[in-house]
C-alpha cells in the first residue's frame, strides 16, 4: 500500500500527515481508504513573522527549517510523494511570490498556495469523507484566517475567506498571553467587522454549524476541561462557548490552569479563537457546533494528490 505525506504550511502550525492509501486507484475516495501513519505538528508561529504585511527573511528561515525537518521525517516511510500545501500566512504577504520561490529553493520542495476559495472547498472535502453534510455551515478558524463554507444538497457554495484568525486575533491584539476584557471586546468587534463586509452575510445563517482545523479542536478540548468532560466532545453549544469565555474574563488564574491541560501550546489563541467562534455562532443565528474529524489536509489528498 502507497504512502503519500501532506505538509500544510499554516499561519499558526507546520503538520505534516503520512497517509498509508489502500488503493490509490479509485475514482472516489472515503475515510475508509486512508489511515494517518504519522501526524507531526510543529507550532511555527509564522504569522508572527509578518511585518507590515511582508513575510520575513527570519519567517522564510523558520519555514525553511520546519519544512527540512517534515521532508526528513517523510522520508523514513518511503513517500510515493510529497506535498505541501500554504494558505493565509504566504497568500496574504505581499512578498508572496518571492517568499514561495525562496522556501521552494532552500527546500527543494514545491509549494502549493491554496486561494481562500481553495481551502475552504478542500475543507469541505475533508469534512464529508466520513459524512454526509446536507445543509449547514462550515467553519475553519486558522491562525491567519477563518474560513466559511455554505452548504446546501450536499455540496458547497459561497467559499469565503475573512482575514482574521485565532494566532491574528492574538499578535493584533493581546498584549500579554491571555487576553484583558477590553481585549476580547476588541477581537470580536474587528472580527464581526469584517463578517459584515462579505457580500452577503445572512447566506451562511443555520442552526447547525460544522467545524474543522485545530482553533476548534482547541475549543473542544478547553470545552472538556472547563465542563469536567473525561473526553472531548462532538458537539459544543453557543452557550457553553460563552461560559468558557465568560472564566477567561471573570477568573483568567483558573482559566489558565485549565487552559495549559487543555492545549498547552495553543495557551495564547484558545481565548481569540473562541471568541471568532462565538462570534459568529452569535451573528449566524448558529446554537449547535459539530466539529468534525478530518479537514483541509484530507480534502487535499483525495482532491489534489490522489484525484
Amino acid at each position: 500500500m502507497p504512502n503519500y505525506a501532506v505538509v500544510d504550511l499554516g499561519s499558526n502550525s507546520v503538520r505534516l500527515v503520512v497517509y498509508e492509501v489502500k488503493n490509490d486507484r479509485l475514482a472516489a475516495y472515503t475515510n475508509r481508504d486512508f489511515k494517518s501513519l504519522i501526524n507531526d505538528k510543529v507550532m511555527a508561529g509564522l504569522a508572527a513573522y509578518v511585518v507590515d504585511g511582508a513575510f520575513s527573511e527570519d519567517g522564510v528561515r523558520r519555514a525553511v527549517n520546519v519544512l527540512k525537518g517534515h521532508a526528513k521525517r517523510a522520508q523514513y516511510f518511503g513517500c510515493k510523494r510529497i506535498d505541501v500545501f500554504a494558505t493565509a500566512v504566504l497568500r496574504n504577504a505581499s512578498n508572496c511570490n518571492d517568499a514561495v520561490a525562496t522556501i521552494e529553493a532552500a527546500t527543494g520542495l514545491t509549494l502549493s498556495l491554496l486561494s481562500a476559495r481553495d481551502e475552504a472547498h478542500l475543507g469541505f472535502a475533508g469534512a464529508t469523507c466520513d459524512r454526509t453534510i446536507e445543509h449547514g455551515t462550515l467553519v475553519d478558524i486558522g491562525g491567519g484566517s477563518t474560513e466559511l463554507t455554505r452548504i446546501e444538497g450536499g455540496h458547497d457554495f459561497d467559499n469565503v475567506s475573512i482575514g482574521q484568525g485565532s494566532l491574528s486575533s492574538y499578535t493584533t491584539f493581546v498584549q500579554g498571553i491571555l487576553p484583558a476584557p477590553n481585549e476580547m471586546d476588541a477581537i470580536v468587534n474587528a472580527f464581526c467587522a469584517k463578517l459584515a463586509t462579505l457580500p452577503n452575510p445572512k447566506t451562511y445563517r443555520s442552526p447547525v454549524m460544522y467545524g474543522i482545523g485545530g482553533s476548534v479542536r482547541a475549543a473542544a478540548k478547553m470545552h472538556a476541561q472547563v465542563f469536567g468532560e473525561n473526553v472531548r466532545p462532538k458537539t459544543m453549544t453557543a452557550e457553553g462557548i460563552r461560559e468558557i469565555l465568560d472564566l477567561c474574563r471573570t477568573n483568567p488564574d483558573a482559566f489558565a490552569h485549565l487552559a495549559l491541560k487543555a492545549s498547552a501550546e495553543r495557551i495564547h489563541t484558545i481565548t481569540p479563537g473562541c471568541l471568532v467562534l462565538s462570534a459568529l455562532m452569535d451573528s449566524l443565528d448558529c446554537e449547535l457546533l459539530e466539529i468534525c474529524k478530518y479537514g483541509v489536509r484530507e480534502g487535499y489528498l483525495i482532491e489534489r494528490v490522489l484525484g
